[in-house]
Parts: structure tokens; C-alpha cells; sequence
């Protein structure tokens, strides 16, 4: 299965943690096995394999594991500031996401009753 944004949450859990069984099995890994690496019990590795949720830091000791760990930076790529930004922000990393104010000039505040 594809995943894209059309598809639910809990459909891209299910695949990834059915790739991921893939992945250890493909390996040669067992369950056993694979907890006793990455620290975690067996019963862990049962549920994150049948489609629960689990915790983000356990999910990247199992990638770690089997070899996966790189790919990491396809899920979120490191965020490239262009040249222009930094001029324009002065070499500062912006802190917080704003509005810009010509949003906010052009689309004026108003209570709803108004015609």
C-alpha cells in the first residue's frame, strides 16, 4: 500500500508497523531478538507488529536496530534556511510562526452581525 495524504492515521500506522515486522523478518530477526537489542520486551515489539501505537523513541531504537535509522531524514528533512531568510531575519532562527500584518489590515476584525 501507498501511503499519501489521503490516507488515515491509523492506516499509516498499520502499514509501517507491517513494514517493519517485514523489515525483521526479511533480517532474520526474531521478536526475542529484536526487543533484547533495543531494550524494549518482546511484548512491545507483539503490539507495535499487530498496529498499536508506540512511543516515537522506541520506534527509532527499532529502526537503529535493523539498519533503518538513516531514513529518518526522509520523514522530516532537515528544515534549509535560504539566504534571503537569514538577511532578512538578521541571522536569527525565527522563534515562532506570525501572522504577517497584511493578513490581518486586509481581513479586519468584525462581530458577524454586521452587513
Amino acid at each position: 500500500m501507498s501511503i499519501d495524504k489521503q490516507t488515515s492515521p491509523q492506516a499509516v500506522v498499520e502499514e509501517l508497523t507491517g513494514r517493519l515486522a517485514g523489515y525483521r523478518m526479511k533480517s532474520g530477526i526474531t521478536q526475542e531478538e529484536l526487543a533484547g537489542q533495543a531494550g524494549v520486551s518482546k511484548r512491545t515489539i507483539e503490539r507495535i507488529e499487530s498496529g498499536c501505537d508506540t512511543q516515537l523513541t522506541t520506534l527509532i531504537r527499532l529502526l537503529q536496530v535493523l539498519g533503518l535509522a538513516d531514513r529518518l531524514n526522509q520523514l522530516i528533512p532537515e528544515l534549509v534556511v535560504s539566504p534571503m531568510d537569514m538577511l532578512q531575519s538578521g541571522n536569527k532562527p525565527p522563534k515562532r510562526a506570525r501572522r504577517k500584518k497584511e493578513a490581518q489590515i486586509n481581513n479586519p476584525w468584525k462581530w458577524g452581525d454586521e452587513q
